[in-house]
């Protein structure tokens, strides 16, 4: 066997010298080939965001539940659901318009679905007790639109416990409702209205949101010299309102004031019995089918409200109502879709800044960055700037160049800005009927 190894051997190497003697090169070894590497299935899961919506999706305010759905949504496809390596998941936190109802939600949305961080709200009574549910979970909570005296009274009295409710999209009411009378004093001034006796009845629902409301009101209107006759309040969700009407109508006011949720039914039956005095009803435009509620009695109408001015704001109106099939308003929709593109934008920044996203890195970025002033959102549809301050907190500041409600006065279902001086498109119209008791 040795034997007949060796031969082959040998006849191998023979051929082998032959084919070298007669010129032939011999085949070069093939280059080595790189390695493709094989990618290791990961072991890592996915990384999510879980973001709690907190709003009213039943119940008596559901209508402003489906334009903050409608709202967050488009923002949130517009990044495709993802921050960074991120993917973001929706936990919709229905407050029924309930204080209970919605602090029971919200502790199931922490403790069963996980969320890590909770955005936007719209009543105040809703507002005040989740500021205690956020505090007890340490669950950032940014931009509620609860705006009531109680929510700034809260934060004020404990600023560290309540440090997680990171700050509102709609300051209190005597931040804004101030404009009211500034627009009223300037169209008498300009000899537009002669009132006579400049008396102001108050009326507003009997929630924490109406009661700050007229409060603020009786200061603003008083310190201007005017007589507050009646403070009237009702009960939330209350659509028999002619009793009332009745009575202001004997105290025969210049002005009737106030606030409410849904003040549809409100202004219809004002304009029923003849109640003609100059109506402020702030909210009349909150949703965004009011016209077809209210018909020609909102005429004449005066509210403080944002408008879809820029090229933005009109574009964003278009596609959501053709998508969603209803109309939208500013002052839920729009400052929703803001809000929560001002979020998105934070939490891009936390991420750059810490690699991560959590209740703890989006909880140290609000506190380092956005309540100090440091980060501001300059992108919206609505506003020039949000930007909030340790002296505005928790409202974001207030001004032209800042956050401001125009006042406006509705014709045909359109709402026309009478005040600032610098956006005015026309002058304070008084109705044809003023004072014909």
């Amino acid at each position: 066997m040795m034997r007949k190894f060796s031969t082959i051997v040998v006849i191998t190497l023979v051929l082998g010298l032959l084919a070298t003697a007669c010129g032939a090169a011999p085949t070069p070894a093939p280059a080595a080939a790189t390695p493709t590497p094989v990618p290791l299935a990961s072991t890592a899961a996915p990384r999510v965001l879980k973001v709690g919506v907190l709003g009213p999706f039943t119940g008596p305010n559901a209508r402003v539940g489906e334009e903050f759905q409608g709202s967050v949504t488009m923002a949130f496809e517009a990044i495709d659901w993802t921050i960074g390596d991120y993917t973001i998941e929706l936990v919709w936190i229905d407050s029924e318009s309930d204080s209970e109802k919605a602090t029971l939600a919200y502790e199931a949305a922490i403790l069963r679905d996980k969320i890590d961080v909770g955005i936007l709200n719209w009543q105040t009574w809703v507002a005040a007790p989740c500021m205690d549910v956020v505090a007890k979970h340490h669950i950032p909570h940014f931009f509620g639109f609860g705006a009531g005296d109680i929510i700034n009274e809260k934060y004020h009295s404990d600023p560290e416990k309540y440090s997680y409710w990171l700050g509102k999209t709609w300051p209190t009411p005597g931040k804004l409702s101030e404009a009211y009378i500034v627009a009223l004093e300037e169209a008498i001034a300009e000899g537009l209205w002669e009132p006579g006796e400049k008396t102001v009845a108050l009326c507003s629902e009997d929630t924490d949101w109406g009661r700050s409301y007229s409060e603020a009101l009786k200061a603003n209107f008083e310190e201007a010299g005017w007589n507050v006759v009646s403070s009237e309040v009702f009960p939330f969700g209350e659509t028999e309102f002619y009793p009332l009407l009745n009575k202001i109508v004997g105290l025969k006011p210049a002005v009737v004031a106030g606030s409410m949720n849904r003040p549809e039914a409100f202004v219809k039956q004002a304009r029923e019995i003849k109640l003609n005095s100059l109506l402020i009803i702030d909210g009349l435009g909150w949703v965004g089918e009011w016209y077809e509620l209210t018909g020609e009695a909102s005429d004449y109408v005066i509210d403080q409200i944002p408008q879809w001015t820029t090229d933005e704001a009109k574009a964003f109106k278009d596609e959501f109502e053709e998508r969603q099939g209803f109309p939208v308003s500013p002052s839920a929709g729009g400052l929703a879709y803001d809000a929560t593109n001002f979020f998105i934008e934070i939490a891009k920044a936390t991420y750059e800044e810490y690699g991560e996203l959590s209740r703890e890195t989006l909880y140290e970025f609000g506190r380092e960055k956005l309540i100090t002033g440091e980060f501001t959102y300059t992108d919206g549809i609505l506003m020039e700037e949000l930007k909030f301050t340790p002296e505005s907190m928790p409202d974001p500041v207030v001004g032209e160049d800042g956050y401001i409600f125009p006042v406006i006065q509705y014709f045909g279902g359109e709402g026309t800005i009478v005040w600032p001086p610098s956006w005015k498109e026309a002058d304070l119209k008084i109705p044809p009927w003023y004072g014909q008791w």
